[in-house]
């Protein structure tokens, strides 16, 4: 097996350089780097992340905590996405990832985030579909564990979250419908549980007043971003005595769920019953009418989370924000116009 002291012989320079070129430090010529990458290329060295580690101080891995509440995992469509391009953006700094779970060990000590990231040595933490109710986020907020939330606000002094505009997105959802001559405007989404639930419903109300449209509590119903729960809520809002024109979803499983419950009445999607959802997730073009909705940007979202996540683990004073991802309105079949 090739070591670095051979590398280093071969180079005709010390196991230090070696360890410097293969780190990174500036303090090396670019004669030298590129004669030590050179050997290092031929002789097929490859650094013991481990042992890098203990000079470096740093393990070279994120962890991710990944969760959703209809426990759908990595299949769930905008979570996967996000991931996928982070992933590939703290790919390219040299990082890996390590997926990490809270359990309670045999000891019967209960290891939430702070404990977990501890316990694996990572660098700096991302979450995901972490619920606002979690008892480990307190924790974990009062740490110096860099961390980067996905539509959870978590605060502290390394922690900075990052969500889409949803408050806008649902004025974007509404405004479209208002457009379309629709004022009999019906929500069905997770209105407490998450922040994007909570924001959407806020942007949804927004609208309704921005636009002078009543609030009907019975046209507003609980949904947890699955596509079963859009259709339980839809098949509840069809049994009103009245019937809103139009239904905003606050995301797209549950507007194909409701668009499932609508054709089983025997309506038409778009024709007595138009639908706008939350997402673009790769399904709503695919849908039939395709799904009018919201555009999560998750390319830029998976990119900005990890950019901020390198700042906060390489620099010492860099104070966490909030990053908010701009949306946009994609329109396709559900939408009637009946102005």
């Amino acid at each position: 097996m090739t070591t670095i002291y051979d590398v280093a012989k071969r180079a005709g320079v010390s196991v230090a350089t070696v360890s410097k070129v293969l780190n990174g430090y500036p303090d090396v010529s670019a004669r030298t780097r590129e004669k030590v990458q050179q050997i290092t290329a031929e002789l097929g060295y490859h650094p013991n992340a481990v042992a890098r580690g203990l000079v470096t101080r740093r393990s070279m891995t994120v962890g991710v905590f990944f969760q959703d509440h209809g426990n759908r995992g990595f299949r769930h469509p905008f979570l996967h996405d996000v991931i996928a391009s982070f992933k590939d953006s703290i790919g390219e700094a040299g990082y890996d990832l390590l997926f990490l779970t809270e359990h309670r060990g045999n000891d019967g000590v209960f290891r939430g985030f702070e404990s977990r990231a501890k316990q694996r040595d990572v660098d700096g933490l991302f979450l995901l579909g972490v619920p606002r109710t979690n008892s480990g986020l307190a924790t974990l907020s009062r740490s110096q564990i860099p961390t980067v939330s996905v539509d959870l606000d978590l605060f502290g002094p390394k922690a900075s979250y990052l969500c889409s505009d949803n408050v806008g997105g649902a004025r974007q959802a509404v405004d479209h419908l208002v457009a379309n001559g629709h004022r009999k405007i019906a929500f069905i989404g997770d209105r407490f549980g998450t922040k994007p639930g909570h924001d959407r419903m806020l942007g949804y109300q927004e609208a309704l007043q921005a636009h002078a449209l009543e609030y009907r509590p019975e046209w507003i119903l609980e949904g947890d971003f699955g596509e079963t729960s859009g259709y339980r809520a839809m098949r509840r809002l069809l049994a009103e005595a009245e019937l809103p024109t139009a239904v905003f979803c606050a995301s797209d499983m549950m507007a194909i769920g409701a668009m499932n419950a609508i054709s089983e009445a025997g309506l038409h999607v778009g024709e007595q019953i138009s639908i706008v959802g939350f997402d673009d997730i790769e399904l709503a073009r695919y849908v039939s009418p395709g799904l009018t909705t919201i555009r999560q940007n998750t390319d830029k979202m998976g990119q900005r989370a990890a950019t901020e996540l390198l700042e906060l683990m390489n620099t010492t004073n860099k104070p966490p924000g909030v990053i908010t991802v701009e949306t946009s309105l994609v329109v396709r079949g559900t939408v009637r116009n009946i102005a």
